[in-house]
């Protein structure tokens, strides 16, 4: 018989062999990436074109504000985070011990229930307006002046004592890893205390003080809590009500692209900032700076600064909240409460063992593989986490209702019975949603904690005939447990946070804690949407006492 033989250039394609850990890896950046391929490709291929309409109407005023909002928050942010992170890091004063951990407390308060408590606190039945109005005799509102409290200044306020906390970690790090060297250099060239921070310690601490900056920025974008309430018109805001009251989901597309586009050039802007300021410590020895102390009017003017920032940011939305919690006792126990604590924990535990589970499974993988296809995808997974809740919204819903409507006629076409919406008209959508979202933050928790791990201890179990699956499970499990289990909690709590991403995807009646308390909260009824706020507050204290742990 007569042999036949390939041609040499097929010889490769029948020894290529598909990895399930790589082909794993490859299909989970496709997931976390397509809703925002989703978006893009809505955009520029409406059903109904309204650029022109939102160019010469909406889209330049809706932009205006976001960027007079964002840059406002980025630069009072960052000068309360470095301000407050230097003064911890450089001096001894009275409170420091205890105001140093007490600064991360405003990342527990969601900016949303700041407008809310903040509103309570300074409107006209207010505690403070009352108060002048007994102290000083007068009568109506038209007897004296006092600041709007819904507008862009107070939106600016609330939304800067709660993010600062992204500065002031970050800003705190890099000054405590500072060799003392060069700031007593310029002491003893006459240097004062705001000369050294200005031009030694803050230059060196660029980088870290502009990371932080970038991801506030990208925080006030992602908000639709408390720029509606307090009825300013962000790009956020339009994404709303071109979708919802305009029922226009292509031109929402089109709008959701400009927020896209705007948190790429802030995250193109941060990486190019960290590349061109780099500074090293050359020395053999590090040598932290002392801390000098400061007693008298100067200490207790430290300490009033650091402390204004963590009253604003924690202690009146906490003190509000709670005294409306317990003069309505009675609400604890409401079944509508109570149904959307079920569902928040039921979709945020859920979306945060998938998520945790998709993490490490992706970063298993690339490490596993030698190709260059699952190492390109890793870094770019971590766009979702940039990408506001909005955006994600438009790009998960609308792809996902047409192939629900498809799933739907199929299915009553094969029963003949209709089956109804299985995956919009659920939790599905909120899920994959969470999961997009806070990917990046699993990603980068199983990245580090592998990397930790010494790769000798892998090619020993695989020399001992252990599969890839029983090297992860019985090498990598054990010893990456406690970083993944705080990714976990820390995706759960920001699960429970989530509130635009949360508005658009949920099924009707379908509450979860952030959308109850909005809803209550835009009905101006603070006294039922109080406990629910004080549970998502206390579920964010477990985030921030794992930061602080993990910050000692």
């Amino acid at each position: 018989m007569k042999e036949t033989h390939l041609p040499s250039r097929l010889l490769p394609l029948l020894r290529l062999r598909v990895d399930p850990w790589s082909a794993g890896a490859v299909a989970i950046a496709a997931i976390v990436l397509a809703p925002i391929l989703a978006v893009i490709w809505i955009a520029f291929h409406p059903v109904e074109n309204i650029w022109p309409h939102l160019l010469s109407t909406t889209l330049p005023r809706y932009l205006r504000t976001t960027l007079i909002l964002m840059v406002s928050v980025g630069v009072l942010a960052a000068s309360v985070g470095a301000c407050t992170a230097w003064l911890i890091t450089r001096y001894n004063f009275v409170g420091r011990r205890w105001i140093e951990w007490a600064l991360l407390l405003p990342l527990a308060t969601p900016a949303y229930v700041g407008a809310y408590a903040l509103v309570d606190f300074l409107e006209y039945a207010g505690p403070v307006q009352t108060g002048l109005r007994g102290l000083f005799g007068w009568q109506t509102s038209r007897d004296y002046w006092f600041p709007e409290i819904r507008s862009l200044g107070a939106a600016i306020v609330v939304l800067s004592a709660a993010l600062f906390p992204y500065v002031y970690i970050l800003a705190r790090a890099a000054f405590r890893e500072q060799s003392g060297a060069g700031e007593e250099v310029a002491q003893s060239l006459g240097a004062g205390g705001f000369a050294r921070f200005w031009r030694v310690g803050l230059p060196m601490a660029r980088p870290a003080i502009a990371a932080g900056t970038a991801i506030v920025m990208m925080e006030t974008v992602n908000d639709f809590g408390t720029v509606d309430y307090f009825a300013v018109q962000t790009l956020t805001t339009g994404i709303f009500n071109v979708w919802l009251e305009s029922n226009n989901a292509g031109g929402a597309a089109q709008i959701a692209t400009v927020v896209l586009g705007l948190v790429i050039f802030l995250v193109t802007m941060e990486k190019v900032s960290r590349r061109k300021y780099q500074f090293f410590n050359l020395a053999t020895r590090h040598r932290p700076p002392e801390r000098a102390p400061l007693r008298g009017v100067a200490g207790w003017l430290a300490f009033l600064i650091c402390f204004l920032p963590f009253a604003v940011g924690f202690v009146l939305p906490f003190g509000v909240i709670l005294n409306h919690a317990l003069a309505n006792a009675d609400r604890w126990t409401d079944p509508d409460l109570l149904r959307a604590l079920g569902n928040t924990l039921r979709v945020g535990g859920i979306a945060a063992v998938l998520t945790v589970l998709a993490g490490v499974f992706m970063v298993y993988g690339v490490r596993l593989s030698g190709r260059s296809l699952p190492r390109l995808l890793l870094p770019v997974t971590t766009i979702g986490y940039a990408a506001p809740g909005a955006v994600l919204g438009v790009g998960i819903l609308i792809p996902l209702a047409t192939l629900d409507h498809g799933l739907a006629d199929i299915i009553e076409a094969v029963t003949g019975r209709p089956s109804g919406l299985i995956l919009t008209g659920s939790a599905f959508a909120i899920v994959l949603a969470y999961c997009v979202r806070f990917f990046a933050i699993a990603q980068g928790a199983a990245d580090g904690a592998m990397g930790r791990v010494p790769p000798s201890l892998a090619m020993a179990a695989r020399s001992l005939g252990r599969s890839k699956g029983q090297v992860l499970r019985e090498i990598y499990a054990p010893l990456i447990r406690g970083t993944v289990g705080s990714a976990l909690l820390l995706v759960f709590v920001d699960c429970v946070k989530e509130l635009p991403a949360t508005m658009l995807l949920r099924p009707f009646n379908f509450d979860t804690l952030a959308t109850q308390v909005h809803d209550q909260a835009s009905l101006e009824n603070l006294g039922d949407a109080s406990p629910g706020a004080i549970m998502i507050v206390l579920v964010g204290l477990v985030a921030v006492a794992l930061l602080a742990r993990a910050n000692r």
